[in-house]
């Protein structure tokens, strides 16, 4: 566990509990540590101060500090102590997460039998009332299955699929987190306990077409994604994916057109049509790809306006679709065209 966390505590009272002690008993890295003491506060300050790190508050209403240090990938939450650290363990949500390892060294804590649950792999409620406390964690016990190939206690399945219409009373931002760590596996889980369909979603076969959390969440929430709290970028390519066209053919021209309108995700836009056969095609568009254009919007002698974005427009296409390859060639292709508008 950490010496500098020893370091700062000295011989005051202090657990380390949760997701820590879990995954250092199943000798996975240990990348946060939750510390529970007596006043986490001034304990979050003076770790910060002695090894040169910010100090901040994480939950106003549970008095609860994290720390993280410059140039340090781990993270230090401090949470009060305010009863007996069985008091806390009874607060968890899982036996495998109700664990405690004194920072001053000795022996577990373990009034749940969260050992015994990690050696035979389960996902065991700590109460019947966990759902009701924190409905995110109904998508959490999903999470660690996933994650830790475990499995749900029967009793436990139970009861996710009883509170599962309770899944939409977490906060947006926490059903992402959880939602954006789930394999196609996972999502899979998700609908089988009803939890999925609660949320707005459902799975099909494109779920698998693209091993990554930004495809999984449009492949499964489509335009419902929207009512989650995702970033500018992930409503950018859920719009692209959700808004692309399979290509005509595969001709250069039909790929050409194809890349404008789904780059940089015109693989996996492919991918959510069905139809990565034709990755192979975008592949190679991608590598012919020209280093500049043929002319310039300021060398077609037009006044400053959309004309020129179109003109430019048709320009590239052409020339991807090899009809015209030189610079004479493409002024001669853009007086065509504007010749064209100016008379029609």
């Amino acid at each position: 566990m950490d010496e500098r966390v020893r370091e700062i505590l000295g011989d005051e009272e202090a657990w380390v509990v949760g997701g820590a002690v879990r995954d250092l008993l199943l000798g996975r890295p240990v990348l946060d540590l939750d510390v529970a003491c007596l006043e986490p506060r001034e304990t979050a300050r003076r770790y910060a101060q002695r090894f040169g790190g910010a100090a901040f508050p994480l939950s106003e209403r549970h008095g609860a500090w994290r720390v993280v240090v410059d140039g340090d990938e781990q993270t230090v939450d401090f949470t009060p102590l305010p009863g007996t650290i069985e008091d806390d363990l009874a607060t968890r949500d899982f036996t495998l997460n109700a664990i405690a390892i004194p920072v001053g060294g000795g022996e577990p804590c373990d009034p749940h039998g969260g050992r015994a649950d990690l050696e035979t792999r389960v996902v065991r409620a700590v109460s019947t009332s966990v759902f009701e406390d924190d409905p995110v964690r109904l998508l959490r016990a999903v999470r660690l299955e996933d994650e830790l190939g475990f499995a749900l206690e029967p009793a436990t399945e139970e009861l996710v699929r009883r509170f599962a219409p309770h899944a939409t009373r977490s906060a947006g931002e926490r059903i992402l987190a959880e939602l954006r760590r789930l394999s196609s596996a996972g999502y899979l889980r998700l609908a089988a306990l009803g939890l999925l369909a609660e949320l707005g979603g459902a799975v099909d076969d494109r779920l698998e077409a693209v091993d990554d959390p930004d495809f999984r969440l449009v492949a499964a929430f489509r335009e419902g994604l929207a009512q989650l709290p995702i970033s500018n970028e992930l409503r950018r390519y859920a719009s692209v994916l959700l808004r692309a066209r399979r290509p005509d053919d595969a001709s250069p021209r039909s790929i050409h057109r194809f890349r404008c309108a789904t780059e940089p995700w015109a693989l996996d836009a492919l991918a959510f049509l069905g139809a990565s056969e034709l990755s192979g095609l975008v592949e190679a568009a991608r590598l012919a790809e020209p280093p500049g254009p043929l002319v310039r919007g300021d060398e077609l002698g037009l006044p400053p306006g959309p004309e020129i974005g179109r003109i430019l427009a048709l320009i590239d296409e052409e020339r991807a679709a090899g009809t015209i390859a030189t610079r004479e060639e493409a002024l001669a292709l853009a007086r065509a065209l504007a010749t064209g508008e100016k008379t029609a």
